[in-house]
């Protein structure tokens, strides 16, 4: 059970991550490369819920398959 919300957590922070990513993407027609774009989200904290949700994520599913594979 306590798997299940680390997944929920998991997929909370990748969503709130995911958003911030699309958002950031704004910046380019105003004039932005892709590596100055790339330069803005290492840069904000928020661009990296979304990998810490997925290993999050990943980690939960792994247990939560062992686990039902007993």
């Amino acid at each position: 059970m306590l798997y299940i919300l680390f997944f929920l957590v998991g997929f909370g922070l990748s969503i709130s991550g995911g958003i911030s990513i699309i958002l950031y993407l704004n910046f380019i027609p105003a004039g932005l490369t892709l590596l100055d774009y790339v330069a803005i989200i290492q840069s904000k904290a928020e661009c990296y819920f979304f990998l810490i949700g997925l290993i999050i994520m990943g980690l939960s599913i792994q247990k939560l398959s062992v686990i039902s594979v007993k």
